[in-house]
């Protein structure tokens, strides 16, 4: 096999799956590197479709195998019907502060994070792009949202985005196929909510899941969501947005795609002559030998930290703390969202109805904090949505109960009362202090520098929790619900979000930043980071939509001056 291309790619997931299909459909030669092993679609799903009683431990994994290799994954959505999907924390440690946890979730195999993902796509707008400069939290972003607007619309449309318009500035209305609906409960607290907060809206979520395929998404292979909801196993209809559905067939199909997995990005290689990246090092992961890879661009999607890790480690003459790191802000300004705190409450009514199917999306209530009008906090800033949903009561309902023998069992066979919960999702400022390194005294069976985490949340978004449970109580004993209550969570530490950015922001300028406002190094020009590394602020929308913007845009540039001949 050839080891010379016209780029790398590392990384598979949302990210590197966009970097490959743009850079090979505009004719380049790409290299896809995963240092995980290779997952093909549909065959490689061994859960989908299965029943409990299918699996030898009926969904559940045993506290034994959780408190053994699953320490961190543990504490998000893992089971028997997707633990193939994430690492063994056994197998990948990383080193963290004693006193300041911050979980890392990761899956390590081709798709990355996209077979796993929570599918919300929301755009940001300048009241994010801006927000920066306007209270002096981080850098200001290079790109405002008519920079990223078409790029929005091109991903929105082959990616398949579900919603409603609604004419929010703060979150723009996209490219969407019909919105999926809401049940009745969900509509009746829509209702009174929107009556009692004529300022807020309860919408259906933005979900990358097809509701009405288009032609090319039919010739990828993709249909129309069965609402099996069971995303989480890989999804043989390719309704919901992956690497695996969408990015890499379409790659593939132009034939200048090559993938190689089980290949761990090592460091990136820098000529000093010429001032670019001249390749990529990896090391085998299953014979933990080196190699390298040549290319005349090089494209990180590795993740926030997965691709820092790599730049940190990528040391030289030239760069002797990290590739492109000149201004020495590199694995600083490490965010999450801030997560584990709402409101629910039983909603009076509607007994005699019920749902069909298993809807795999929930409601949205976008941020109406900060936005310049009469809900201004001064407890913090920025802001933060809900997302939420509502359902009837089903067995679990008898986890509390005193109840036992045939009465308990008669009544279990009927669905409980409806119940309505939501639980916020805010904006973590970008703080220097919180950050990532690479600890070179402690190295992994592959003989890389382990990741060390310095990350904790700040009285901003702590005083945000308190906020997200007190609204959320308050809006929802108005919108007529009953027995309502609000919670925060005990152990709210950053990561557990899973949407961990920052690390390698952009910027305007080289002195406190790494990348400009292509995603391309300041200091490197053949050199872009686009995943969540490049974020130079989180708002409080899912990021992913933003990754795919962000990289669709980089490699049209990309191309664009490698073809002039400017990198």
């Amino acid at each position: 096999m050839t080891t010379e291309f016209d780029a790398i790619v590392v990384g598979s997931g949302i990210s590197g799956g966009w970097a490959a299909k743009e850079l090979t459909e505009k004719g380049l030669k790409v290299l896809l590197l995963d240092r995980g092993r290779h997952v093909k679609h549909s065959e490689d799903y061994p859960t989908e479709g299965k029943a409990p009683w299918e699996m030898p431990m009926r969904g559940r994994l045993s506290k034994e195998t959780l408190d053994k290799d699953y320490e961190i994954q543990k504490q998000t959505w893992l089971s028997e019907e997707n633990k193939h999907f994430w690492v063994k924390d056994s197998e990948h440690p990383y080193v963290q502060d004693n006193d300041k946890r911050f979980n890392w979730h990761r899956g390590y195999h081709l798709g990355g994070r996209s077979l796993i993902w929570g599918k919300q796509c929301y755009r940001l707008s300048d009241l994010d792009f801006e927000a920066n400069k306007n209270d002096g939290h981080g850098s200001d972003w290079p790109i405002r949202y008519k920079d990223l607007s078409p790029w929005y619309d091109h991903v929105e449309r082959f990616a398949g985005i579900s919603g409603s318009m609604e004419g929010l500035s703060h979150l723009p209305d996209g490219v969407f196929q019909p919105p999926m609906d809401l049940n009745c409960a969900e509509k009746f607290v829509k209702a009174n909510l929107e009556e009692a907060y004529p300022d807020r809206k309860l919408i259906i979520g933005r979900a990358a899941h097809l509701t009405e395929p288009t032609e090319e998404q039919m010739e990828l292979g993709r249909g129309q969501c069965q609402s099996r909801n069971q995303c989480g196993r890989g999804c043989s209809f390719g309704a919901y947005f992956s690497s695996q559905s969408a990015t890499l067939p379409a790659a593939q199909r132009t034939n200048n795609l090559t993938i190689v997995t089980d290949a761990i990005g090592h460091s990136v290689i820098y000529d000093p002559k010429t001032k670019k990246a001249s390749g990529v090092r990896v090391i085998d992961a299953n014979t933990k030998q080196g190699r390298e890879y040549r290319g005349k661009l090089v494209f990180l999607c590795a993740s926030a930290i997965g691709s820092t890790q790599i730049m940190l480690n990528s040391v030289s003459e030239t760069f002797q703390n990290g590739i492109a790191n000149g201004s020495g802000v590199l694995g600083h300004y490490l965010m999450d969202h801030v997560f584990r705190a709402g409101a629910g409450g039983r909603v009076p009514g509607f007994l005699e109805k019920y749902y069909v199917g298993r809807r795999p999306n929930g409601t949205y209530i976008p941020r109406f904090r900060n936005l310049g009008s009469d809900d201004q906090s001064d407890k913090f800033l920025r802001g933060y949505g809900y997302q939420g949903g509502a359902g009837r009561g089903g067995w679990s309902r008898a986890n509390d109960s005193t109840e036992v023998g045939v009465d308990l069992k008669n009544k279990l066979q009927q669905p409980g009362d409806w119940w309505y919960g939501m639980t916020g999702f805010g904006e973590m400022l970008p703080r220097y202090e919180n950050h990532m390194r690479i600890d070179r005294k402690n190295l992994d069976q592959w003989g890389m520098p382990m990741v060390h985490i310095s990350c904790e949340f700040s009285e901003n978004e702590r005083n945000m929790l308190v906020d997200m449970r007190d609204a959320g109580i308050e809006m929802l004993k108005a919108a007529g619900l009953k027995e309502v209550h609000g919670w925060i969570a005990d152990d709210v530490v950053p990561g557990q979000c899973i949407h961990e950015m920052g690390t390698a922001r952009m910027g305007h300028d080289p002195k406190d930043s790494i990348l400009n406002g292509f995603n391309q190094a300041h200091e490197v020009s053949n050199l872009f980071v686009t995943d969540g590394a490049s974020m130079a602020s989180a708002a409080c929308q899912n990021p992913s939509l933003t990754y795919m913007a962000l990289t669709a845009r980089a490699a049209d540039y990309a191309v664009t001056q490698l073809k002039a001949g400017k990198i």
